[in-house]
């Protein structure tokens, strides 16, 4: 039962006074009988009766100002504790005038904890102890402690008036503080009987009956519970030692019967006490579960909502790293030198020729910074989106700029009439001057082209303007080979940070949910000690919704517990404090906190523009204009109309009318020729239409 009482201790201040009285009843080793009814009913005069003195204090006014304990003692004396820590002890009883009655308010002493009265009575000395209660339906701090001490006693005596028999507040005193409380070892004893006319008494035995066979009460068989003693009678019976008068007076009925009850209560007491533990602890399963239900939800709202939140990422995430393996693969092939050379090598072989390789790198320097643009422009985003760590520029350095050194001439290196040496204009210019600069520039052409189709083929034949065209062809080759093979170079480095800032890596929990977690996994095991204590100790078993069963599985990404939460199907929860994953991106920049609304619209609009590129992508139409075009013979109230919106919509509603038309009139829709010619038509206004507004 140690186990059971160690559990309850710390839950107290769920419950506060019911638990408390549940533990200290626990704890007491006596078997306690209770006097219990309203003031003025007799309940200290029928114990001094049972003891045979006037032990405890009588008057005609309400007296009992604490809940006196009368146990075995060898001798009379009086223990009395304070809220203080102070102990009083005294021989007798006189103490108790002066810290167990009501004052002269009729109000109990605030700073009286316990008293203790000791008595040598062979009864006490079996285990048995008399508590003597102060009335009910006087002072509401009277009642409340009444009302704790019941959950203590093993047995109650219900003291009844037999002129006002089983008032409205006795019934229900008996219903809440003690049926409903799992309180049912009771017996009823009706007091003043003598003072009723014996037509009365005929009357009020029938009554009595009544009220016995109405109330089941949980005693042995073979006895009632329903006993008569005058209790003032009796007590001047036993204190002049008339046994006569005492059991005229149904004293010693009451006493042998009461003997003999707690006797037979007391060897199965679990009986006795499961039902009353079986009422607290269930309000205190209930206090339980309704922490812990509360404590799921909260972190269940949490968890879905970072959930949601996470799933928005990681499909950004994946729309980004599509987005940027496309861009660089088309950077990555813009910048193999067969690609450069088909592309470049002649015009800056020319402008090499011409002194103007400046004004040719500015232009390829102009397309090379498109497609720069087109790759750290998804960095930029996931950046933005992740904020994982610091972003890098892409920076592709050019060489330095080809130099020709001009071959010695020979005697007829004026000739001009070698195959490829039309000049390609006039008034060109170059440092060789006249028509053999020209006949250089026309020679690059020729074997720039010569170069592609036949590849290391060289002629030992060739003129002086043909071997000045190879030289520049040559230096071209090899700047741009330099710029090959460094830019893949750094590409490939660029890739590998790349991959570190497109990265979605999953939160770790918040101080708060881990908080949470670890409050949840508290209570449940509190539940769960609670239910294991109740099942051993008194057979109590536990209903399906207080079930829990906390096992010692430890999630792989957390240092926590599993506890699975049985109601009904069940349900798994894991908690307790995440293990830390040591990865680069985490140390260097943790997630922040982001607004999952803000969250959602950013990936939205992503997602609409990359949906609408492709669109536009494959159409391949007239209405599909480049960037910085305006579109021609359109307002914007006529485009607005075109996409079926109202003046001033947002650029959300304009992407995703736009959408939806497109998905309307995609000529491949339409297999008649007259359709398709007609969806054509209606895809150039949307085009046009969607251009002017989503530039404006």
């Amino acid at each position: 039962m140690q186990d059971l009482i160690n559990i309850l201790n710390p839950l107290s201040k769920l419950l506060n006074q019911d638990v408390t009285a549940i533990c200290d009843y626990l704890t007491n080793p006596n078997f306690r009988i209770a006097v219990f009814g309203p003031f003025n009913h007799g309940k200290s005069t029928l114990l001094n009766a049972m003891l045979g003195s006037k032990t405890l204090p009588i008057d005609l006014i309400p007296t009992t100002g604490a809940a006196i304990t009368v146990k075995y003692g060898t001798d009379i004396r009086t223990r009395i504790l304070l809220s203080n820590g102070s102990e009083i002890y005294r021989s007798g009883t006189d103490i108790l005038k002066e810290f167990a009655i009501l004052d002269g308010d009729r109000r109990m002493r605030g700073d009286v904890i316990s008293v203790e009265v000791f008595y040598p009575h062979p009864f006490l000395e079996t285990g048995i102890e008399f508590l003597d209660l102060p009335g009910t339906n006087d002072r509401e701090a009277q009642d409340n402690l009444v009302k704790e001490q019941l959950l203590g006693a093993d047995l109650v005596v219900q003291l009844l008036d037999a002129r006002k028999l089983m008032t409205l507040g006795e019934r229900e005193n008996l219903r809440d503080w003690l049926l409903d409380r799992g309180i049912k070892t009771v017996i009823f004893v009706a007091n003043f009987i003598n003072l009723l006319e014996p037509d009365e008494q005929k009357e009020l035995h029938n009554r009595l009956r009544f009220v016995a066979e109405s109330f089941r009460a949980d005693i042995p068989p073979g006895f009632s519970n329903l006993y008569r003693v005058d209790a003032l009678p009796a007590l001047r019976a036993r204190i002049k030692g008339d046994t006569s008068l005492a059991s005229s007076s149904g004293l010693v009925e009451f006493e042998t019967a009461l003997q003999n009850i707690a006797t037979i209560l007391k060897r199965n007491r679990k009986e006795v006490v499961a039902p009353r533990v079986g009422v607290v602890t269930k309000q205190l399963q209930q206090t339980l579960q309704a922490k812990i239900t509360l404590l799921e939800n909260e972190i269940k709202k949490i968890t879905d909502k970072n959930n949601a939140a996470n799933e928005i990422k990681r499909r950004a995430e994946n729309l980004i790293q599509q987005g940027f393996s496309q861009s660089l693969n088309k950077l990555r092939s813009h910048l193999e030198l067969t690609k450069l050379r088909e592309k470049y090598q002649s015009d800056a072989a020319v402008a090499l020729a011409q002194e103007n390789f400046t004004i040719w790198e500015n232009t390829f320097k102009s397309d090379l910074n498109n497609l720069q643009l087109a790759v750290t422009k998804w960095l930029d985003q996931a950046y933005e989106f992740f904020l994982s760590q610091q972003k890098e520029d892409l920076v592709l350095p050019l060489p330095k700029h080809p130099k020709v050194t001009l071959p010695p001439r020979t005697s007829n290196s004026s000739d001009l009439s070698e195959p490829g040496s039309l000049a390609v204009g006039s008034g060109i210019g170059w440092v060789l001057g006249g028509p053999l600069g020209a006949a250089v520039l026309g020679s690059i052409a020729y074997l720039a082209n010569k170069t592609i189709q036949e590849q290391g083929k060289e002629s030992s034949t060739q003129s002086y303007h043909q071997q000045v065209a190879t030289l520049c062809l040559d230096a071209v080759e090899n700047y741009l080979a330099t710029f090959s093979r460094e830019s893949l170079s750094i590409l490939n480095e660029y890739e590998r940070k790349a991959n570190l800032v497109i990265r979605f890596v999953e939160p770790t929990d918040t101080p708060d949910i881990i908080q949470k977690r670890q409050e949840l996994l508290q209570w449940q095991n509190h539940l769960l000690q609670l239910n294991k204590a109740l099942e051993n100790n008194l057979g109590i078993s536990t209903p399906n919704q207080y079930k829990v069963e906390v096992t010692n599985e430890v999630n792989k990404n957390t240092n926590t517990q599993t506890v699975y939460r049985s109601q009904g199907v069940g349900a798994k929860e894991s908690v307790g404090i995440p293990k830390q994953n040591k990865t680069p991106v985490q140390e260097e920049a943790p997630l922040p906190k982001t607004n999952i609304a803000e969250v959602e619209a950013k990936f939205r609009n992503w997602e609409l523009d990359e949906e609408i590129a492709q669109m536009k992508a494959n159409m391949g139409m007239p209405g599909h204009q480049k960037p910085n075009t305006p579109p021609k013979n359109i307002n914007q109230t006529h485009a607005y109309n075109v996409l079926g919106l109202k003046e001033g919509a947002s650029i959300i509603e304009i992407k995703q009318a736009y959408r939806k038309l497109v998905k309307q009139w995609h000529p491949d829709l339409f297999s008649d020729r007259t359709q398709q010619r007609q969806a054509q038509e209606k895809m150039h206004q949307i085009n046009e239409a969607y251009n002017l507004l989503s530039e404006n």
